[in-house]
């Protein structure tokens, strides 16, 4: 079982940055693909960014290439979102999820919240 709780969002203007956190406890989480996903109202839930159990790998929605960027900290059991030139539809609840032994996303934070005036 992996327990995930993320942290950082807020309300910003367009433009701006922000950086999310989210700390993980329980499995092994060097051995976990993390993942940061995002949910608007409305709207369903979507992949922003992926990095591997090294860190090694990362892949990124074309929505936000360029603009975002993800790592992970094995020795403190952390991955971050850091979010450059934020758009307003950025705004969304932003998901830090983790992987299981079949390389699902299995574990699920609860989710912070991003909101980004015009």
């Amino acid at each position: 079982q992996v327990q995930l709780v993320e942290s950082g969002g807020g309300l910003v203007q367009a433009g701006d940055s922000l950086k999310l956190s989210c700390a993980a406890s329980g499995r092994a989480f060097s051995s976990s693909n993390m993942g940061w996903f995002r949910q608007a109202p409305g709207k369903e839930r979507q992949f922003v960014a992926i990095i591997s159990e090294s860190g090694g790998y990362t892949n990124y929605a074309g929505a936000v290439k360029g603009r975002f960027t993800i790592s992970r900290d094995n020795a403190k059991n952390t991955v971050s979102l850091q979010m450059n030139g934020l758009k307003p539809e950025d705004t969304a609840v932003y998901f830090c999820a983790a992987s299981g032994p079949t390389n699902q996303w299995e574990y699920w934070g609860q989710g912070t919240q991003v909101t980004v005036s015009a």
